[in-house]
């Protein structure tokens, strides 16, 4: 039996598109462990939305090339769930991407829903086309055309990474946390090269791009996500020591000697006794709630802190291009976002951190600083304790 070139090409389109899917699936099955946090939940989101992607770009494959029996019904199904997919894909990565950028727009769930309105257009859209071919037809020959309106399936899908991706590049060069700053130009460059697909595959349609370079670009973004689990701590999801070590480096090597730094050590006082007192569980809230307050309090200073859990219950806040005047108001800052947390989870024991500061330069190793930081800290916590 001889097999048609267009066969052949469709068994091709189809294996690639297949193994794009099995890729989705060990990376869906690698995340499922995590998917109790929120963003993570999102992720599993996203990845299935592109695995339903592919499979309707594999079908309606099947039926151009011949694989599958053509009709006409059948082109303008696949064709339909092929583009509301592609909706529905792309709004799912815009609410994962806004998780994973700390957006406020992602903390009102109203806001997230209205914000799926154009999955809900697409919709619309694609059941009035059956009926007025705007969007796409087949024609009296059995052939699949495009409609005048066709282009407005990419802009309404397009619109929801545009957005995301955009806010990400702005983001980035704003904050000079190391690792913050890697992944908000991850997200940012996320779209590039599925966006050049997209356009060849647009112009020939024929080409199997948009699978492949999504997959690419997800497993990108996948190996970064791994990256970003070995920097971070895993209670906090603050940067761990070896992320603060390297931040550090990195500042070293971008700044001359004469620039200034300043550290700052953060220690919870009589961690211990909660501890022993209501046990380790109260013991994690009350550190989450210590991170929370650090985060908060470094709010002032745009995105310049390097926020770090050192070890046990000490943490560590690096920025530079700062004078000692908001130092002393980051300390303040500090200690009112963490009375403030307290009164809200409303615990039975009291929650306060001493703070050491210490300046420097690149000539000096981190270490140098921390012990110096270290010293004024316990300065600071002995006059606290004798209060």
């Amino acid at each position: 039996m001889q097999i048609s070139s267009a066969n052949l090409y469709g068994i091709l389109y189809v294996e690639i598109n297949l193994f794009c899917v099995l890729l989705m699936e060990i990376i869906l099955r690698k995340t499922a462990g995590l998917t109790k946090m929120v963003a993570q939940r999102n992720f599993a989101m996203a990845i299935r939305a592109q695995m339903f992607f592919f499979l309707t770009d594999t079908f309606s494959a099947m039926l151009v090339s011949g694989l599958l029996p053509y009709s006409r019904a059948g082109i303008l199904i696949a064709k339909s769930l092929y583009f509301f997919s592609t909706t529905l894909m792309c709004f799912f990565w815009f609410v994962y991407f806004e998780y994973r950028q700390d957006s406020p727009f992602v903390e009102n769930r109203k806001r997230v829903l209205y914000s799926s309105v154009l999955v809900w257009v697409m919709g619309v859209l694609l059941i009035a086309n059956l009926f007025t071919g705007n969007l796409f037809y087949v024609d009296a020959d059995g052939v699949y055309r495009r409609g005048q309106l066709f282009i407005i399936q990419y802009l309404l899908s397009y619109v929801y990474v545009f957005f995301t991706c955009s806010r990400a590049f702005v983001e980035s060069f704003k904050t000079e946390n190391y690792a913050k700053k890697r992944l908000l130009r991850s997200l940012a460059f996320f779209p590039v090269v599925p966006a050049g697909a997209g356009i060849l595959q647009f112009i020939w349609p024929q080409l199997p791009l948009a699978c492949v370079s999504l997959t690419a670009a997800t497993l990108l973004l996948y190996f970064n996500w791994l990256d970003q689990m070995i920097s971070l701590d895993p209670l906090t999801h603050l940067n761990n020591r070896k992320q603060l070590e390297h931040s550090f480096e990195l500042w070293c090597q971008g700044h001359p000697d004469k620039a200034c730094i300043h550290l700052l050590l953060i220690d919870v006082n009589k961690f211990k006794s909660i501890n022993d007192t209501y046990g380790h569980v109260q013991g994690d809230a009350a550190l989450i709630r210590v991170a929370d307050a650090l985060r908060l309090g470094c709010r002032i200073l745009s995105g310049r802190a390097v926020i770090a859990r050192y070890g046990g219950d000490e943490f560590v806040i690096m920025v530079s291009q700062v004078d000692e005047g908001e130092i002393a108001e980051l300390k303040k800052n500090i200690h009112e976002c963490l009375a403030g947390l307290n009164r809200k989870a409303n615990v039975p024991y009291t929650l306060s951190v001493s703070i050491g500061v210490a300046s420097g330069s690149g000539r000096q190793s981190l270490k140098e600083l921390v012990e110096k930081a270290d010293q004024m800290m316990y300065e600071e916590k002995a006059k606290t304790l004798q209060n």
